[in-house]
């Protein structure tokens, strides 16, 4: 396929915030996720970062009319890279796609690093429950870093413009993962 693609491994992952279709479950070889900070931004990142040992799901989706600076806007703070090797999509659908990740220069370590906004955590665990069950929820937790940035509890009033309502079930296994992996709710 010619049209451009991207790889989306965070709230892209969770269909309902988004209109980006065909999407195909993909796997990408090379790469993790990590809660980052940068200047200008209270909230951290969820990043895309190079580790040649892991390797993280998502979705890859087609850039709508291959407008990438609506895309690009949704995801300011990122830069786009394109992907070589290691990416193997559903149903061997051959697609050329990109990744966003904050670049490194951009971030910056925070004493008392801002916290993660539980809206938008639940938002990217929802999308990996739905789309790979909860074994691919398990792997998202294992395959991001950064857990020690703690999480701020703004369910009731969600500051996450694209929040989505949880079942009780996909809000209980959010905060059993939290519990597992020690970080701290304020």
């Amino acid at each position: 396929m010619s049209e451009p693609f991207f790889f989306g491994y965070g709230s892209l992952v969770n269909r309902a915030t988004h209109i980006y279709t065909p999407a195909y479950r993909a796997r990408l070889t090379g790469w993790r996720r990590a809660w980052k900070h940068t200047d200008g931004r209270g909230a951290p990142f969820l990043t895309g970062v190079p580790d040649a040992g892991s390797t993280i799901d998502g979705l890859v989706a087609h850039v709508p009319g291959g407008d990438w600076a609506a895309l690009d806007l949704r995801e300011e703070g990122y830069a786009r890279h394109l992907i070589g090797a290691g990416l193997s999509v559903e149903g061997d659908e051959p697609v050329a796609a990109q990744v966003y990740a904050v670049p490194p220069l951009s971030m910056i370590t925070q004493g008392d690093p801002a916290p993660i906004l539980l809206s938008y955590l639940d938002v990217v665990v929802q999308g990996y429950l739905r789309e790979f069950g909860e074994a691919g929820a398990h792997d998202f937790f294992a395959t991001t870093d950064g857990w020690e940035t703690p999480v701020i509890d703004d369910r009731a009033v969600p500051i996450y413009p694209r929040h989505q309502a949880l079942t009780p079930a996909e809000r209980w296994f959010v905060d059993a993962r939290l519990v597992d992996y020690g970080v701290r709710v304020v």
